[in-house]
């Protein structure tokens, strides 16, 4: 099973995936970690057919869970997908958990992806880049994506599975580490 966890920035994506993974045994590829370089450099961004090649890499296996948003690497991400995730919570709670997340990380200064030094800062988040801004400013636009992509993806061959509350979460996770459909 490879199954890809999507949902707006905040929401849980890495938190559940983690879980799930382990919760099945296999690894845990996490976008975030292959996009962000040193310096807080977007991969993605400045080197798209390279990061595919990463995440291609990381997600070349017969089973994983992944997580992350990013569209470069959607296509290549839904031909391997056996199974798709949406965490589709309310923006109040989203917007709770993220501001949680990143008072966490920015008190605690641990690096986030080891070998990077990214670390978050205080003083970075009423940027508009900031996680806390991004989460607030792309809600609307990641939900109208997001259900486009399920209503593509309705016939097709990866499974979609819509999480719209955190007990439903738990329940998936049950349900998909058992192996049933």
């Amino acid at each position: 099973m490879r199954v890809a966890v999507v949902g707006t920035s905040g929401s849980g994506k890495t938190t559940f995936a983690g879980r799930l993974a382990k919760a099945m045994g296999v690894p845990h590829v996490e976008l975030d970690a292959v996009t962000w370089q040193p310096g807080w450099v977007a991969l993605h961004e400045t080197d798209p057919a390279e990061f595919v090649r990463r995440a291609g890499e990381a997600m070349a296996g017969e089973a994983w869970v992944s997580c992350g948003n990013y569209i470069t690497s959607r296509p290549a991400l839904l031909s391997r997908a056996t199974d798709l995730v949406w965490l589709d919570y309310p923006r109040a709670l989203v917007m709770a958990r993220v501001l949680r997340r990143s008072f966490v990380r920015a008190a605690g200064a641990k690096e986030l992806w080891p070998g990077t030094g990214n670390r978050e800062d205080f003083r970075r988040w009423l940027d508009k880049g900031h996680p806390i801004r991004w989460a607030w400013d792309t809600y609307g636009r990641r939900k109208r994506q997001y259900e486009a992509l399920f209503a593509m993806l309705a016939d097709g061959p990866v499974r979609t599975w819509r999480v719209t509350r955190p007990w439903e979460a738990e329940a998936l996770i049950g349900r998909l580490a058992g192996g049933a459909s």
